[in-house]
């Protein structure tokens, strides 16, 4: 069987990311409406590995590109050698799942390629024998079908947790055909790594507990006496206020999320901030504690399956899209659920 359908195997140190497994799925859904394959490709060191993974989660075979010079994830290298893969093999369309390294890649190899690019796939449909994918539109309050008409491959970059994962066949075989890919001229160099988020991971959580800004929000609250400076009590009671998302993150297991707001404020870094220009997500439960709803924030988080809103504000713009809304102060209400979890698991 032609296999004209790639999917691209997002990995750190050879461990795929696990939106990896709902792109495989992605793909194969593709590939058995167009009467074609699935081939999986898979760029980096000591990977080989990654490429038996992907067949067993329903790639038919894999391209490896397996060479001392893609140790480190570097786009310039990752790109010349994906567009080489691609172009050798007449490649039609190609999934991507959305990190930071796959916005950057895909980009790059639509260049080299001189083909398009869609951002942000929530799905697709198959019509006279090309991928129509949907992705939002301004902020989210629009879905807009897309075509790449005319080039090829048609890449698609797709959101996380919008398709579900495809589980493993254990013994499943297929052909992993080992490619000579250039490198090309990189010319970045990846002198260490350093870990910025701590705990469940925003891209990949099935449950998200996120605050704003009225997280700071506490008259009962009477910050230290050294502390005299107002912006500085105010990042203190904030401080107060996520210590009380992050217990109930832990009893769900969830990650710690943040309004564009919050960070800017310097409530939280950077890494926990959900919104237009932070992370999009899609998990099964998105808490909101004190976020006012700004349509940057609901562009993040707006495809979540369940929204949960927690505000003193009975207008505020996050009850248009939650579907279940408490108005009331979630330095009460917080601790409150937090218990009456803690009490229905055992914890």
């Amino acid at each position: 069987m032609a296999t004209n359908v790639f999917v691209y195997m997002d990995h750190f140190n050879g461990q795929a990311v696990p939106a990896a497994w709902e792109i495989v799925g992605a793909a194969r859904k593709a590939a058995d409406a167009l009467g074609t394959g699935v081939t999986a490709v898979v760029i980096g060191q000591g990977i080989a590995g990654l490429a038996d993974e992907a067949i067993q989660h329903g790639a038919d075979d894999a391209r490896v590109a397996d060479d001392a010079r893609f140790k480190d994830f570097r786009v310039e290298a990752y790109a010349s050698a994906l567009s080489k893969i691609l172009k050798d093999t007449a490649a039609e369309v190609l999934f991507l799942p959305t990190t930071g390294r796959t916005r950057e890649l895909a980009a790059m190899v639509a260049v080299d390629l001189e083909t398009g690019v869609v951002p942000d796939l929530v799905g697709f449909e198959i019509k006279d024998g090309k991928v129509v994918g949907t992705r939002p539109i301004y902020a989210g309050k629009v879905m807009e079908k897309v075509v790449i008409a005319s080039a090829k491959p048609q890449i698609f970059v797709v959101r996380s947790r919008v398709f579900p994962k495809r589980e493993a066949q254990a013994g499943k075989k297929g052909t992993v055909t080992k490619v000579e890919a250039a490198a090309g001229d990189a010319r970045t160099e990846v002198v260490g790594y350093k870990a910025t988020e701590v705990g469940v991971s925003l891209t990949d959580a099935a449950v998200i507990v996120s605050g704003g800004r009225g997280v700071s929000v506490n008259p009962k609250l009477t910050p230290p006496a050294e502390i005299t400076d107002e912006h500085q009590k105010e990042v203190w009671r904030a401080q107060q206020g996520f210590a009380l998302i992050r217990e109930l993150a832990t009893v769900l297991n969830a990650a710690v999320g943040a309004s564009r707001a919050a960070v800017d404020a310097g409530y939280v870094p950077y890494a926990n901030q959900v919104g237009q220009t932070g992370k999009v997500v899609s998990p099964d439960v998105y808490i909101a504690c004190g976020v006012s709803g700004a349509i940057q924030h609901l562009a993040g988080m707006r495809t979540s399956k369940t929204i949960v809103a927690i505000n003193k504000d009975p207008e505020a713009p996050i009850f248009r899209v939650a579907r279940f809304g408490i108005v009331g102060d979630m330095f009460d209400v917080v601790p409150a659920l937090t218990r009456a979890l803690k009490a229905k698991m055992g914890k």
